[in-house]
C-alpha cells in the first residue's frame, strides 16, 4: 500500500467520525444518566447494566448495520428505501409488496420522527453541563432551554448556506470527541477494574432475570446507546462501507471504554446524576468548559448529520413520488447531493423547540426518545430477513432473524414509555406518515379522475390536427409521467385550443431501480413533429434537467405543464388539494426558465 493510499484511507476514516458516528457518538452523554435515576447504583446493577449496553453495541450495531446491514448495499447505497427497492423485484406477488410498502412508509415517517427528538436531547443534554461550572449551579432550567433553543435556532438557519466550508472540521473534531471519551473511561477503569467483567453477557441476563419486569423496561433506556446506529448503513453511499467499518472498531472501543469508566464512576460515586460531565470534572476541573464547548460541538455536528439525512430521505421520498414536490435548493458547486429543503428544515426547527419546551430536561425527553429508534430498526430486521432467505443464505437468515427478535424485544419494552411521554414521538411520525398516504392515495385517485388518453387514440387526432391547423414556429416541451397515457393537458392543449408547434417534444422522468445513475435519450418519435425524450434517474439522483436537456441539443421555445384545479367531495381531497397548491408542480421543482413556462388548467372533482 502506498503511502498516499494509506492518506486517503485516513481521510475517509476520519471524515466518517463526523457524518457518521455524531449521534451514537454523543449518545454517553445522557444513557448512563437516565438509566440510573430510577435504578438502584449497586455494583451489581452497575456491571448488569454495562453488560446490556456491551452486548446492545455488539448484537444491535456490529452484527446488524456493521456486518449483515452493509453488506446489502446497491450501488454502494444504503438505507431503508434501498432494502426496500431490493426486496419488492424478488416478491412473487402483490400483496407482500403492498405490505413492504407500507412497513417502509412507517420506516421512513419513524425515521423523520426520530429526527426531531435526536437534535432536541443531544443539544438540550450538553447545555445541561452548564450546571457543574461554579456560579452557575442554580442557573434555571429555562435559561438552559432558551440557550438551547439559541444553539438550535443557529443550526437550522445555518442550513440554507450549506454546510461544505465547516464539513471539513467535523471530523476532526469528532476524533477529539472519541479521543476524550476513551482516555476519560480509562482513568475512571483504573479504580475501579472489576467493570471489565460486564463484558460476559451473563451479567445481563442475570441483570434482567433478577428484576424481571423493571428490567424488562430497563432495556428501553439501555437501547439509547445504540441510537444512531442505522447511520452506518444509511450513510454508506456517502464514503464507502471500508471507511465506515474501519472507523466503527475505533468509535466501539471508545464508547465502550467510555461506558465502562461512567459505570467505574458510579461504583465508586453513587450519588452523582450528571455521569460523563461528573466524571471528567473530577478527573480534570481545569479542562471542563473546553470539555463543555467540546461537547457541545458534537452534539451540534450529530445533529447537523440528523438534519442532511433528512434532506436526503424527504428527497428519496420525492423522487420515488411518494412525498408531495417540496422546494430543493443546491447549497454546493461541487457535490449536487448537498441540498437543503426549506420546509422540512423550518417544520424540524419549530419540532425540535416545541419538543425541548414541553419535556424541558434531557433525562424526561429520554422517555419520549427509542420508540421510532427501535420501530425503524425492527423494519430494518424484517427486510434484511426476507431478502437473506430469499437469497438462501441460511447462516445471514438465522443471525438476521436473532437480531429482529432482539429488536422486537427493545421494541416492546419501548411500549411502556407511550403514556409517559412516548406518544410525542408517535405524534411526530404521524405526520410524516399521514402525508405519504394522503400523497401516494391522493396522487392514485387524482390519476383516475384525470382519465389521461390512450397514446393509439391520441396519436390518431394528433396526426389530423398536426396537418389541419397552423403551426407555430420552434420547439415545444411537455411532461408527461407516462407517454402510453398522455394526460389531459397535453389534449386541452393541442386539440382544444389548437396550439401545436413544429416541433413537440415529450418528457418523461423515469425512476430507474438503481440509487444512482442518469441517462437522457431520444426515443422513436411518435408522429411527425412529436418526439418523446426520456430521462432515466436513479432514486437519489440530484440532476439538473434544464442541462440534460441543453446536452441533447434541443432549444425549447415554450414548456407546457399541466396545472390540476382540484373539486374536493371530503375532507381528505381537501387537504390533497391544498397540498398541491402550496407545493411547486414538477416543472418548478426542477427548475425550468420561468420566461418559458405556460402552466394548463384542469378542472377535476375528487
Amino acid at each position: 500500500m502506498t503511502t498516499l493510499d494509506t492518506v486517503t484511507k485516513t481521510r475517509g476514516i476520519v471524515k466518517s467520525l463526523g457524518l457518521v458516528f455524531g449521534d451514537i457518538g454523543t449518545s454517553p452523554i445522557y444513557t448512563l444518566a437516565v438509566i440510573f435515576l430510577l435504578t438502584p447504583r449497586t455494583e451489581e446493577n452497575v456491571i448488569g447494566v454495562l453488560s446490556l449496553i456491551a452486548w446492545t453495541l455488539i448484537l444491535l450495531v456490529t452484527v446488524k448495520y456493521a456486518w449483515l446491514a452493509m453488506s446489502l448495499g446497491k450501488c454502494g447505497e444504503g438505507g431503508i428505501v434501498v432494502l426496500k427497492e431490493l426486496l419488492v423485484p424478488i416478491l412473487k406477488s402483490s400483496r407482500p409488496v403492498a405490505f413492504i410498502t407500507f412497513i417502509a412508509y412507517i420506516g421512513i415517517a419513524l425515521f423523520i420522527g426520530d429526527g426531531v427528538i435526536t437534535p432536541a436531547i443531544s443539544i438540550l443534554s450538553a447545555v445541561e453541563g452548564l450546571l457543574l461550572i461554579p456560579g452557575l449551579e442554580n442557573i434555571r432550567q429555562m435559561a438552559l432551554i432558551i440557550i438551547a433553543g439559541v444553539i438550535a435556532v443557529t443550526l437550522f438557519a445555518f442550513q440554507k448556506k450549506g454546510t461544505d466550508r465547516i464539513s471539513g472540521a467535523f471530523g476532526p473534531l469528532m476524533l477529539i470527541w472519541f479521543l476524550v471519551l476513551t482516555v476519560s473511561g480509562i482513568a475512571s477503569i483504573v479504580h475501579t477494574p472489576s467493570v471489565f467483567k460486564a463484558v460476559n453477557p451473563f451479567y445481563g441476563l442475570s441483570f434482567l432475570y433478577q428484576n424481571g419486569i423493571a428490567g424488562f423496561f430497563i432495556l428501553s433506556e439501555v437501547i439509547l446507546c445504540a441510537t444512531g446506529g442505522e447511520a452506518l448503513y444509511a450513510d454508506m453511499g456517502h464514503l464507502g462501507r471500508e471507511p465506515i467499518l474501519r472507523a466503527w472498531s475505533f468509535v466501539f472501543f471508545a464508547l465502550l471504554l467510555n461506558y465502562f469508566g461512567q459505570g467505574a464512576f458510579i461504583i465508586e460515586h453513587p450519588e452523582t446524576k450528571n455521569v460523563l460531565f461528573e466524571m471528567i470534572y473530577s478527573q480534570a476541573s481545569f479542562l471542563y468548559i473546553p470539555f463543555l464547548i467540546l461537547s457541545i460541538c458534537a452534539t451540534i455536528i450529530a445533529s447537523q448529520a440528523m438534519i442532511s439525512g433528512m434532506f436526503s430521505i424527504v428527497y428519496q421520498g420525492i423522487a420515488t413520488r411518494i412525498m408531495p414536490i417540496f422546494r430543493v435548493d443546491y447549497t454546493s458547486t461541487e457535490r449536487q447531493s448537498q441540498i437543503y429543503i426549506g420546509f422540512v428544515n423550518w417544520f424540524l426547527l419549530l419540532a425540535v423547540l416545541f419538543i425541548m419546551f414541553v419535556f424541558r430536561e434531557s433525562h424526561k425527553l429520554a422517555v419520549a426518545y427509542g420508540l421510532a429508534v427501535t420501530g425503524t430498526m425492527f423494519i430494518t430486521g424484517i427486510f434484511m430477513t426476507w431478502i437473506f432467505a430469499r437469497k438462501r443464505m441460511k447462516v445471514r437468515t438465522a443471525t438476521s432473524f436473532l437480531v429482529t427478535v432482539i429488536s422486537l424485544i427493545y421494541l416492546l419494552s419501548n411500549g411502556y414509555k407511550i403514556p409517559h411521554g412516548g406518544y410525542w414521538s408517535l405524534i411526530l411520525a404521524s405526520f410524516p406518515l399521514g402525508i405519504i398516504l394522503l400523497y401516494t392515495m391522493g396522487q392514485k385517485a387524482l390519476y383516475k379522475a384525470l382519465r389521461p388518453l390512450p397514446l393509439d387514440v391520441f396519436l390518431l387526432s394528433y396526426s389530423q390536427v398536426y396537418k389541419a391547423v397552423n403551426k407555430i414556429k420552434g420547439t415545444a416541451l411537455f411532461f408527461a409521467k407516462d407517454v402510453e397515457e398522455m394526460p389531459p393537458y397535453i389534449v386541452h392543449t393541442m386539440f382544444k385550443n389548437n396550439i401545436v408547434y413544429e416541433d413537440n417534444i415529450i418528457v418523461s422522468i423515469v425512476k430507474r431501480s438503481d440509487p444512482f445513475g442518469l441517462a437522457g435519450f431520444f426515443k422513436e418519435p411518435l408522429a411527425e413533429g412529436l418526439r418523446r425524450y426520456e430521462i432515466q434517474a436513479g432514486y437519489m439522483e440530484v440532476f439538473d434537467v434544464e442541462e440534460i436537456i441543453r446536452d441533447a441539443g434541443v432549444q425549447e421555445k415554450t414548456i407546457f405543464y399541466g396545472i390540476e384545479d382540484i373539486m374536493p367531495r371530503n375532507i381528505f381531497w381537501q387537504i390533497f388539494s391544498i397540498i398541491k397548491k402550496l407545493t411547486p408542480t414538477i416543472v418548478q421543482f426542477y427548475k425550468l426558465p420561468i420566461n418559458k413556462l405556460h402552466g394548463v388548467v384542469t378542472r377535476v372533482e375528487m
